[in-house]
């Protein structure tokens, strides 16, 4: 499946220099001449030469490379922080080493970091895409017999595997609750429209909306940055609606954070005056003050089960794609308002039956 590799003999016959040189190229010497190191530099490109740094000694050691590559989008979002916690627990255990590295949600900082990965010859890879990424991207290590995992994000036409959460059904439990509390104008709060996600959730959302038998309207639908500082801006644009809504369901847990931190801000307070609901259920979701409800993924365990789909490829020595959608839940805790409905529904009921007597 592997295709042959390109060799420093091969640039050096192609660019018509002695092996030496290409490797003085590649070490950055400065013996070799500017006109020289352009032609070999271009040769390389041309047959997709990767210089793998630790080939040489991989060689003599008889050993395969023990890395593995973790990408992702957005390091300073604690889900992926916890994924990553998830895929180091498998690959340490089976004796490997996780190269992390965080794009930003730059598409060119992702290439860089891949092909940096190659270069230390990466025994597969696990990735949440940057934005913006086309499924072209990964050919040139599926053509390379690199697996590749592909989580949180899915990337149809990629041809490699992929694991992702139930988003739809997440968001349709999430909207059914906070219908299920009287709310009629839910709002559906952050994201970047430009996601399979965003589109994912939004979808969820809408059925939700329809199931429970409200109208939908476009203006409730605030996108933002996936990160708090996007959920105050959110909070802020609902808000200043003619119609405001009295509930949100959140793009992820940093957005519901933030949606917090706007609402205190203009003297609501969360689950009280205005109920949200985020998703992903990272750790900090049940020490927050009111702890927020959220809808569970599960990070560490998708870090998990990408871990395990990674490393039986490998040791199968054949990247076969598989997709797996997990499954996720509804964890109800104070920022919804559940408790303070249901009391102040009770509280309305007794005041309602002592003006009767």
């Amino acid at each position: 499946m592997t295709k042959a590799r390109v060799t420093v003999i091969d640039i050096a016959k192609a660019a018509g220099v002695s092996k030496s040189t290409v490797s003085l190229v590649l070490q950055g010497s400065s013996l070799v001449n500017e006109g020289t190191r352009s032609k070999v530099n271009a040769v390389m490109r041309e047959l997709g030469y990767v210089y793998n740094r630790g080939a040489a000694n991989l060689r003599q050691a008889g050993a395969k490379s023990r890395i593995v590559g973790v990408v992702v989008n957005d390091l300073t979002n604690s889900f992926f922080a916890e994924l990553a916690v998830g895929v180091d627990m498998v690959v340490q255990s089976a004796g490997f080493v996780q190269f992390l590295s965080n794009t930003g949600e730059s598409i060119d900082r992702q290439r860089e970091v891949v092909a940096s990965m190659r270069e230390h010859g990466i025994s597969g890879l696990i990735v949440s895409p940057a934005r913006a990424t086309d499924a072209a991207d990964f050919k040139p290590l599926v053509a390379a017999g690199i697996p590749v995992v592909v989580v949180v994000r899915n990337l149809p036409g990629a041809k490699v595997s992929s694991i992702v959460s139930d988003n739809r059904a997440g968001m349709v439990s999430a909207v059914r609750h906070l219908a299920g509390l009287g709310h009629k104008r839910i709002a559906f709060l952050g994201g970047f429209p430009d996601t399979a996600v965003f589109d994912d959730r939004l979808a969820g959302y809408r059925s939700g909306v329809e199931a429970a038998g409200l109208d939908f309207h476009e203006e409730l639908v605030i996108s933002s940055a996936p990160s708090r500082a996007g959920g105050v801006e959110a909070i802020g644009k609902a808000i200043a609606l003619g119609r405001r809504p009295t509930a949100a369901v959140c793009f992820n847990d940093a957005v519901a954070f933030g949606v917090c931190d706007g609402l205190r801000a203009r003297r609501l307070e969360p689950g009280a005056d205005f109920a949200v609901v985020g998703f992903d259920d990272v750790i900090e979701a049940q020490a927050a003050v009111p702890a927020l409800t959220t809808v569970s993924v599960d990070p560490q365990g998708i870090g998990r089960r990408g871990a395990q789909m990674l490393l039986k490829q490998i040791n199968a020595g054949k990247a076969e794609a598989e997709a797996v959608t997990t499954a996720v839940r509804l964890v109800v805790r104070e920022s919804c308002g559940a408790g303070k409905t249901a009391s102040a529904r009770a509280g309305k009921s007794v005041k309602s039956k002592q003006d009767a007597e």
